[in-house]
């Protein structure tokens, strides 16, 4: 099903070290609108979606994939050379702790991840409406990370990450009006 080539689907550069930014990018690796739910959400909806969207939700959901690659790159980048003195005055300490600098699934807050942050009703329309308000979610907090960093290199990462949400929700957003016109057709049989 995926081909995979070994590159990230954009270029992630880092300009410093920087622990604090790097805890408030853990928000789009295991929060709630990141990127991991993301992608499980759209790959568990396509079960129950008419055939018509379903490689819509195959091609954002593997794109999903790609974001949170990228996500974890600037974290590590972030990182990798930070002071346990560094972490801990980042609110990484406790992260490290447990996990050196393995990336696990959480939030910016430290709570781990949950199945519970995947929306799947299994009527299509109503799904496509809770992805559209999962992307405009992950294209907010993407702005306000954007605005959190003064590294142009971080940024230029989040604000190719950011087009992408608001990419992914306008194809949401045309798949919904598909599915209503379908809808709308009277039915002879």
């Amino acid at each position: 099903m995926w081909i995979y080539e070994k590159k990230l689907q954009y270029p992630v550069r880092v300009g410093k070290c920087d622990p604090r930014m790097a805890r408030y990018l853990v928000e789009q690796y295991g929060g709630a609108d990141g990127e991991l739910s993301a992608a499980l959400r759209y790959l568990n909806q396509r079960y129950t979606i008419p055939d018509k969207v379903i490689g819509l939700l195959t091609d954002i959901g593997t794109e999903e994939f790609a974001h949170l690659e990228m996500i974890a790159t600037m974290i590590y980048k972030l990182t990798k050379d930070a002071t346990p003195e560094q972490l801990e005055a980042a609110g990484l300490g406790a992260n490290f702790v447990n996990h050196d600098g393995a990336m696990f699934y959480n939030n910016a807050a430290g709570m781990p991840w949950t199945a519970a942050y995947i929306g799947a009703k299994g009527d299509p329309i109503a799904d496509l409406y809770e992805d559209i308000a999962a992307e405009e979610k992950a294209r907010a907090t993407y702005q306000w990370l954007i605005d959190y960093t003064d590294d142009v290199d971080i940024q230029d990462a989040l604000k190719f990450l950011r087009e992408r949400e608001i990419v992914h929700s306008l194809r949401f957003k045309e798949a919904v009006e598909m599915l209503k016109s379908d809808r709308e057709q009277k039915k002879v049989y």
